[in-house]
């Protein structure tokens, strides 16, 4: 049986990010999850694991589904970066849309050309 390794940062991260592409503090997020603030700030901070009800509660809040949270952790995901790429483009103005395209081509070129190095 292989076991489950949670990448706890990366589900914090995308905690704060739905957070705070709601506009929540984590004050706010707290109180609709029935959890103090400072509990908050641990799993966003991966200092603390979350349960599975929490997880659920926090999901539910932010409007999202637990795959977006947990799509790090899971081998079989939606593609769940091509809709993380879209909530941080939503605000963004053309101009700051073309720098992000840029640099999402030049990271791809990066990581590509390193690939083929160690191959």
């Amino acid at each position: 049986m292989q076991s489950i390794e949670l990448d706890y940062v990366a589900l914090g991260n995308r905690i704060r990010m739905y957070r705070k592409q709601k506009e929540m503090t984590q004050q706010l997020l707290a109180e609709k999850t029935f959890l103090v603030p400072s509990n908050i700030s641990h799993i966003e901070r991966a200092k603390t694991k979350v349960s599975l009800p929490t997880l659920v509660r926090i999901a539910n809040v932010l409007g999202v589904s637990v795959d977006q949270l947990l799509g790090d952790s899971l081998h079989q995901t939606v593609d769940i970066a091509e809709e993380d790429i879209a909530i941080l483009l939503k605000d963004c103005t053309p101009r700051e849309k073309g720098i992000i395209r840029d640099i999402i081509a030049a990271t791809k070129e990066t990581l590509r050309r390193d690939r083929n190095k160690n191959t």
